[in-house]
Formats: C-alpha cells, structure tokens, sequence
C-alpha cells in the first residue's frame, strides 16, 4: 500500500459530500443560465455529445446496479472480492466517473463536461486511499493481498470471476438501486431545464463553450 492518503484526504473524506452538494447547485446554476456557444458552431458535435454521454449514463447505471448486488449490506463488515470487485478495487467509483463524464457530455458544453473530470480528479484519488486505509486497518494481510493483485481504479477484465450463487439483501439492494438512477434522473432534470432555457422561459445570462 502506497503513502496513508495524508491530510488532504481526511479533509476530502469529512468534506466530500456537503462540498459535492454545494458544487452540483453550482453547476446546475451555471448550466441553467448559460448558452451553450458550442450548439451554435456544431449542433453535429453537441448531438453526439448527447448520445456518448446517454451511452455512458446508461453504463454506468448498469454498473452501479452491478456493484450493489454485491456490496449492498456487505459494506464495511465483508471484503468484497467478486464480481465487479474482481476486476478493480473501487468499481463504485469507476461507475460514478462515468456517469458523471456522460452526465457532463449531455450538457452540450465542452467547459462543463471538463469541470466534471476536473472534480473528479481531485475528490475521488484522495477518498479513495483513505478508504484503503480504513480497509486495510479493518481487514489486514488479507486486504493487502487483494491491493497487491487487483487494480485502484481501471479494470482489469483478465481478472473476472465471480460466484455460481450470491445471497443478496433484497431490503438493503432496494434502496441501492435508486442510488444507481442517480445519473438518469439528472439527465433528465437537465434536459428539463434546457426546454425552458431555449423557450427563453429562464433567461441566459452568459455564454459559455
């Protein structure tokens, strides 16, 4: 295990969610008052925009219904090696990023889907080697092993396997499945707002690309 993720990981790990609140009302603030230059200078371009980042949306929902069929009452109390953990140690994160790149593209706007990996780059490497941490307190050698033999972050398909049965928890992986919508139901408010936007029902107060 690499360096013990340092202070600015506890800092991301105490912050992560309420600074996330705050930036997704950011972003959804800038998105709603903005002009997309980009849609006049290739309406081509932002079509296939939209339709990369449906794809990933629709992939990373897939995927994240994928992780909670194994995760979901497991977390914390079972190291998880199955499945989609088989093939890299954070596949929740994995699913999110992609998700939140396709959620960024069905923006139409270059700045905004950039923002998103920007965000990512620097919220998600520090969570997720404090969790290592926690993890490696919580289940040792055994974790150690793991860490040492499956990837962070990018899969590695070579390693795949999983069970011929698994016991899931139908209350727990319930809830986990309106986690996993989280993407589609953005999409959704967003093209929502944009209607009203175009309609000049909300006014664009500035452009962006």
């Amino acid at each position: 295990m690499k360096g013990d993720g340092g202070l600015f990981a506890e800092v991301v790990a105490r912050w992560r969610t309420k600074g996330s609140q705050l930036l997704g009302v950011a972003y959804f603030l800038v998105f709603i008052f903005s002009e997309k230059k980009i849609e006049a200078i290739s309406p081509l371009l932002t079509g296939g925009m939209f339709i990369t980042g449906c794809a990933m949306v629709g992939l990373a929902t897939v995927g994240r219904l994928w992780c909670a069929q194994y995760i979901a009452g497991y977390k914390d109390d079972v190291l998880v090696m199955d499945g989609p953990y088989s093939v890299c140690r954070n596949p929740l994160y994995f699913f999110s990023f992609i998700g939140g790149v396709g959620v960024g593209l069905c923006t139409e706007s270059v700045t905004l889907a950039a923002v998103v990996i920007a965000v990512f780059a620097v919220i998600y490497p520090p969570t997720m080697r404090n969790e290592e941490k926690f993890l490696l307190k919580r289940f040792g050698d055994v974790y150690q092993r793991y860490a040492d033999s499956v990837p962070r972050f990018f899969p590695r398909l070579s390693l795949f396997h999983e069970p011929a049965e698994y016991v899931v928890k139908p209350k727990v992986f319930r809830r986990e499945v309106f986690d996993a919508m989280y993407f589609v139901w953005i999409v959704g408010v967003l093209e929502f707002f944009e209607i009203l936007t175009e309609l000049r029902i909300i006014p664009a107060l500035f452009s962006i690309y």
